[in-house]
């Protein structure tokens, strides 16, 4: 019922910016936690940062302080601002929307998923 679709990856540089959106649908009426993870290949997906129904924000331990997850309501858009990216960012980055509450980063179970955006990072 829940659809997410994820847009603005793209190929950058070491130190450069880039802003990813999620916008979704089927949400209306119900309470969520939503957030952004992300996977290389060949490794396992691991839990970027989620923010809660009021608005609290939890962070990876490697994005603190470079990453800034936000949500528009009114848009029912969820964005994660990117900052100073490195090589280890890169992936593909998956939006994920779960009800009522946030567990931590690294569950990943009962989430609905949006298809991914590809995040290249280069020195």
């Amino acid at each position: 019922q829940v659809q997410l679709v994820e847009s603005g990856g793209d190929k950058v540089q070491t130190g450069e910016s880039l802003r990813l959106s999620c916008a979704a649908t089927g949400t209306a009426g119900r309470t969520y936690c939503m957030g952004w993870f992300r996977q290389a290949p060949g490794k396992e997906r691991e839990g970027v940062a989620t923010i809660d129904p009021q608005g609290v924000t939890t962070y990876d331990d490697s994005v603190k302080g470079r990453f800034t997850l936000s949500r528009d309501n009114a848009k029912n858009t969820l964005y994660l601002q990117m900052t100073n990216l490195n090589p280890e960012d890169t992936g593909m980055y998956y939006c994920a929307a779960r009800d009522l509450y946030c567990v931590t980063l690294d569950q990943y179970r009962n989430y609905n998923w949006g298809q991914g955006t590809q995040v290249t990072v280069s020195s």
